[in-house]
């Protein structure tokens, strides 16, 4: 397909205002001054733009959900970019800010948003370097500010930049770590839309999802809607990591079956070997074997496959990977990376890894499956945010799908993988 978002990535000085103006930059941004703030929500709704992040929510619905009444209110641009596997975002960051910044503007018409905080992940320097560059560059042309290109809209923008922690990505944790605080989720109801940053109302988009809106304002909902299935329009940015050929960020409409993605887009599965398992959306979602890889990427197939697009990370292993051991990485990862806000996870994330590594490293009880997905069960749905989820998610997945292997791991009292790699050498 024609590449929307990702067409000036490469580009020589692609990051400028210069070059973002040349090629049309902020046209959509002063179409929208020029419409009413109900029907730029109205067309966003139309368009079908669903939440590039991760839950995939309609986007003009979310809009919608803020009250219209005048105050201050608030856009947060979600720029953490924690989930194993994604770097979408980093792309449009580094290459293409004023892409995300005129979708920034859009967003904040429409809603009456007068402050914006643009969250980045601690670890992105150059994105951060080419965010605030951007920022300066915009309120220098007038596009940023009081008054903006002399109407009676005015709004300011600022980055934040985070100190790489996952739970800063849930959008309320985010929130918090804004407001100087450490990064905890907080409990919904209220929603952000209602009370958000500082307790007003705040719209928090993922950059994906805001790199679109320049792009729907100035060609239009019909032509959106023809890119892709229908609840699944417009282009989508797929993330290819482990083992393939040639690892790497794609724009592709949704709806393309995985298999085909990976052959074609990804350079097929490295060094000749067979497909095993993939992760289709960030390493929080459910395993696929790789007779399950016929599944259109998706959202809504996806999920009826039972497991999710997520941030569209497709994560590839090949035949020669031990399962047990992918497991134990992430629930290393996960049992990190909770907050500790909440018992379930907290204990819940360490009993997990300790079962798992337990399993892999050869001292493993046959009773310790049925355990894992008891420990489970306690978690999921039980806490303030999805962290328990995220990692209950592949746990009871991997073992769904491979329990052949964990068993081997039991009974041989070990890893029958590196065994056979030892007889080798």
């Amino acid at each position: 397909m024609e590449k929307v978002l990702t067409k000036y990535v490469g580009k020589k000085d692609s990051h400028t205002l210069r070059f973002y103006k040349s090629h049309g930059g902020y046209e959509a941004f002063k179409k929208a001054l020029k419409m009413k703030p109900e029907d730029i929500i109205e067309m966003v709704k139309q368009s079908g733009l669903r939440g590039r992040g991760g839950a995939g929510f309609p986007t003009g619905l979310k809009w919608s959900f803020v009250p219209k009444e005048p105050g201050q209110k608030y856009l947060c641009v979600n720029g953490d970019e924690s989930e194993p596997g994604t770097f979408k975002d980093r792309i449009i960051l580094e290459h293409d800010p004023h892409q995300l910044l005129e979708g920034c503007l859009i967003c904040c018409y429409a809603v009456g948003i007068q402050t914006c905080y643009v969250y980045l992940r601690g670890e992105f320097k150059l994105g951060a370097q080419r965010i605030q560059q951007a920022i300066q560059e915009a309120y220098e042309d007038g596009l940023m500010g009081k008054n903006i290109l002399g109407t009676d809209f005015s709004c300011d923008f600022y980055l934040h930049r985070g100190a790489g922690a996952y739970i800063c990505g849930e959008e309320t944790a985010l929130l918090s770590s804004l407001e100087g605080g450490r990064g905890l989720p907080r409990i919904k109801p209220p929603f952000p839309a209602v009370s958000g940053l500082y307790g007003k109302p705040t719209i928090i988009n993922n950059v994906e999802t805001l790199a679109n809106l320049p792009h729907i304002l100035n060609r239009g909902v019909e032509w959106y809607t023809s890119i892709g299935p229908k609840n699944n329009t417009g282009p989508k940015l797929f993330c290819f990591s482990g083992h393939v050929e040639k690892p790497g960020c794609v724009e592709l409409p949704m709806g393309i079956p995985l298999r085909e993605m990976i052959d074609k887009y990804a350079g097929g599965v490295w060094k000749g070997k067979k497909l095993k398992a993939v992760i289709p959306g960030g390493s929080s979602v459910p395993i696929l074997h790789a007779d399950e890889c016929d599944v259109p990427m998706d959202f809504d197939s996806l999920q009826k496959a039972g497991s999710m697009l997520g941030s569209a990370a497709i994560i590839v292993m090949d035949e020669d990977t031990c399962i047990v051991d992918a497991l134990y990485n992430l629930m290393r990862f996960y049992h990190h990376e909770s907050c500790g806000q909440c018992t379930p996870c907290r204990e819940g994330t360490g009993w997990l890894e300790k079962i798992v590594a337990r399993i892999e490293k050869g001292h493993g009880r046959p009773e310790d499956l049925e355990l894992l997905d008891e420990i489970g069960n306690n978690m999921v749905g039980k806490t303030i945010c999805v962290l328990a989820d995220a990692a209950v998610m592949p746990c009871q997945s991997y073992i769904k799908k491979f329990r052949d292997e964990f068993q081997a791991h039991i009974e041989e009292k070990g890893c029958p993988f590196k065994k056979s790699k030892a007889k080798t050498a």
